[in-house]
C-alpha cells in the first residue's frame, strides 16, 4: 500500500513556508543597495514591471507543478517526462551547493549576537596594540567595525591562495548554526509547519521597531529623501532592468525546487494562484520596507560621518592657526578654509592633505551590499545608538530567523527528492536521511571558517547558482508550455483551483518569460566573457582597504565546475534516458 503523503496543516502554514522561504537576506541587503544604485525611487518602476512579467507568473508556474505532481523537484520533472529528470538532479545540486555555503551567514550572525550582549559592543572601538601605546595600525586604517569583521571574526588572509586554519570559534558557530537547522527539519513538514510561524513573523517585528527607531534618528531624513528621490535618467540603463529581473528571480527563489517541494504537500484543490500572488507581493513588499528602514539608518550613518568629519576639520584649523573656539562652525567653514589658503598660503598648502573633503552627499553615495552591508554598515549605526545592545541582539537575531528560513527551503528542495525515493524512504528513516544531510553540509561547510573561507564564500555565491538557476527555469517553463502542452495544464490548473487560467498567465509562460530568461542568460555570459580574467575582493592589513585580485588558476577551475556540475545534469540526464530507453526498445525487439 503506498503511503500517504504528508501535508500541511492548513494552507496558511504553507503561505508562511514560502514567505519564510523567499523573503530572506536579499530583501535587506540587496534590495536597498540596487535602489542606491539605479535610481533611488525609480528603481521601483522596473521592478515592479519584472515582479508582474516575470516574478508572479514563474511563481505560480513552480507552485503549480508541485501540487499537481505531488513530488519534489526530480520526481515532479520526469512526471511531465523521462527526459527532463535531470531539470530536477539540476535543482537539486544547485541547493546542495547553497546549503554548503548560506548557513555560513547564520554561523556569523550567532558570532555576532554572542558577542551583542558586551558593554561596549566589541566593534565598537579599536583596541590598543600589545603595548598599550595606541590603537592596533590595522584598524586605526580601516574602522573599528572594519577590523572587528576582517580580523576578529574571520581573521581573513591576504589572497585565496593562503588558506590558512580553520577559525574554531566560528566553527562551533556553523555547527550550531546546522543543529538549529537539523531540529527544525527532523520530523518534515510537522516540525518546518511549525518553525515557519516564527521565522516568518519575527524579522517584520524586528523590522517594525527598526522603523521606528530608524525614524527618530539623527539624519534619517537625509537617508529617506536620497532613496525616494528618483533618478529617472537610470531608466534608460538596461543594467537597471537587468538588476530589477535578476533580483525578483533570485528573491522568490525560483530553480531551486523549494517551492515545488513546498507544493507538493498542499491539498491537490489548493489554490496556488492566489498563494503566488500573495507571497510575491508580500516579498516585493518587504523588499520595499526593509529598504526604507535601511536608508532611516543609513542616513543616520552618514549624517554622524559628515559630522564628524566637519568636527575633526574645524579642530584641526582651530589648533594649526591657534584660533579662537568657536570661530569656525559648520556654516562658516569653507569661506574660513578660503580665507586661511589666502590669508597663510604656505602654511595651509603644507596642511592640506590632512584637510579632508566633507561630503554627505558623498556619504550617502557609497554603496555596500552583501556581507559589508549586513555586517559592517549595521554595525556601524548601532554603535552610535543608544541602547546599542539591545538593537544589536535585535538586528541579529531577525538575520538568524531570515537565514533559518531560507535554510528551511533550501533543505527541502534536498531532502523532498530523497524521501520521495521508495528505496529510502523504506530502509532509512527521515530523520537519518536529514541528519545526513546536514552532516555532509555542515562538514564541507568548514571550508568557510578558513582564514580564506571568505574568498571561498563569495566564489559560491556569485558563481554556484546565477547561470544555473536561469536555465533550469527556462527549461522549466518550455517543458510546462510546449512538452507537457499548455492546455493540459490549463486545464490541470482549472482542476486545482475551480477556474481557467487568463490570458495574462498563458502569455507570460509561452512567451514573455521564456524571452526575458533567455535575455538574462545572454547578458550574464557577454558579461563574464568581456570581464576577461575574474576579480575579487582581498583584505590588506597593512591599509586596511579592499583590493583587488586576479582569481588564480584553482579558484577558476572550481567557479567552472561548480557552474557545470548543475546545467550539465539536464543534457546527460536526457542522454542517459536515451540510451535506457533504446537498450529496452532493442531488448524487447530482440525478444
Amino acid at each position: 500500500m503506498e503511503k500517504a503523503r504528508p501535508l500541511w496543516d492548513n494552507p496558511f502554514q504553507f503561505v508562511f513556508a514560502c514567505i519564510s522561504y523567499a523573503v530572506g537576506l536579499g530583501n535587506v541587503w540587496r534590495f536597498p543597495y540596487l535602489c542606491q544604485m539605479y535610481g533611488g525611487g525609480g528603481f521601483l518602476v522596473p521592478y515592479l514591471i519584472m515582479l508582474i512579467v516575470e516574478g508572479m507568473p514563474l511563481l505560480y508556474l513552480e507552485l503549480a507543478v508541485g501540487q499537481r505532481m505531488r513530488q519534489g523537484s526530480i520526481g515532479a520533472w520526469k512526471a511531465i517526462s523521462p527526459y527532463l529528470c535531470g531539470v530536477g538532479i539540476a535543482s537539486v545540486v544547485v541547493s546542495f551547493f547553497l546549503s554548503m555555503y548560506y548557513n555560513v551567514i547564520n554561523a556569523w550572525a550567532f558570532w555576532y549576537l554572542f558577542h551583542s550582549f558586551q558593554d561596549p559592543l566589541p566593534w565598537a572601538n579599536c583596541p590598543l596594540n600589545i603595548n598599550h601605546t595606541d590603537y592596533v595600525e590595522e584598524c586605526e586604517k580601516a574602522s573599528s567595525t572594519q577590523y572587528f569583521w576582517y580580523r576578529k571574526t574571520l581573521n581573513i588572509s591576504p589572497s585565496i591562495e593562503e588558506s590558512g586554519s580553520i577559525q574554531w570559534e566560528l566553527a562551533v558557530c556553523l555547527i550550531l548554526a546546522w543543529l538549529v537547522v537539523y531540529l527544525c527539519i527532523l520530523r518534515g513538514t510537522e516540525s518546518t509547519g511549525k518553525v515557519v510561524y516564527v521565522t516568518a513573523s519575527l524579522p517584520y517585528v524586528v523590522l517594525i521597531i527598526y522603523l521606528i527607531r530608524g525614524l527618530t534618528l539623527h539624519g534619517a531624513t537625509n537617508g529617506l529623501t536620497y532613496m525616494f528621490t528618483p533618478k529617472l535618467e537610470q531608466l534608460a540603463n538596461p543594467k537597471t532592468w537587468i538588476n530589477a529581473a535578476t533580483q525578483i528571480f533570485f528573491s522568490l527563489g525560483l530553480g531551486f525546487g523549494s517551492l515545488i517541494a513546498f507544493a507538493s504537500y498542499n491539498q491537490p484543490n489548493n489554490n496556488c494562484e492566489r498563494h503566488a500572488i500573495i507571497v510575491s507581493l508580500i516579498n516585493s513588499s518587504t523588499s520595499v520596507f526593509a529598504s526604507i528602514v535601511t536608508f532611516s539608518i543609513y542616513g543616520f550613518k552618514a549624517t554622524h560621518n559628515y559630522e564628524n568629519c566637519i568636527s575633526k576639520v574645524i579642530l584641526l584649523l582651530t589648533n594649526a592657526f591657534e584660533l579662537e573656539e568657536g570661530s569656525i562652525t559648520a556654516a562658516n567653514l569653507e569661506y574660513m578654509k578660503n580665507y586661511l589658503a589666502s590669508a597663510h598660503p604656505s602654511e595651509y598648502t603644507e596642511l592640506s592633505p590632512q584637510i579632508r573633503n566633507c561630503s554627505l552627499e558623498a556619504e550617502l553615495n557609497t554603496a555596500v551590499q552583501g556581507t559589508g552591508l549586513a555586517f559592517i554598515v549595521y554595525s556601524e549605526a548601532i554603535k552610535n545608538m543608544e541602547v546599542s545592545q539591545l538593537y544589536s541582539v535585535l538586528y541579529f537575531v531577525m538575520l538568524l530567523m531570515l537565514g533559518i528560513g531560507s535554510m528551511l527551503g533550501n533543505t527541502a528542495a534536498i531532502l523532498t527528492p530523497l524521501t520521495d525515493s521508495e528505496f529510502l524512504s523504506t530502509h532509512v528513516p527521515k530523520e537519518m536521511i536529514s541528519g545526513a544531510v546536514c552532516f555532509v553540509n555542515c562538514i564541507i561547510g568548514l571550508v568557510f571558517t578558513l582564514e580564506a573561507g571568505s574568498y571561498w564564500f563569495d566564489i559560491f555565491n556569485d558563481y554556484a547558482a546565477t547561470l544555473s538557476l536561469l536555465l533550469i527555469v527556462l527549461v522549466e517553463t518550455i517543458a510546462v508550455c510546449y512538452v507537457y502542452g499548455l492546455g493540459r495544464f490549463a486545464e490541470d490548473l482549472t482542476v486545482m483551483t475551480g477556474h481557467k487560467p487568463s490570458w495574462y498567465w498563458k502569455i507570460m509562460w509561452a512567451f514573455v518569460s521564456p524571452v526575458l530568461i533567455v535575455s538574462l542568460f545572454i547578458f550574464y555570459i557577454t558579461d563574464y566573457i568581456s570581464t576577461g580574467t575574474l576579480k575579487y575582493q582581498a583584505w590588506d592589513a597593512t591599509e586596511g582597504q579592499l583590493v583587488t585580485k586576479n582569481y588564480p588558476s584553482g579558484a577558476l577551475g572550481v567557479i567552472g565546475l561548480l557552474v557545470a556540475a548543475s546545467t550539465m545534469c539536464i543534457p546527460l540526464a536526457a542522454l542517459v534516458t536515451l540510451i535506457i530507453s533504446r537498450k529496452r526498445r532493442n531488448a524487447s525487439t530482440a525478444a
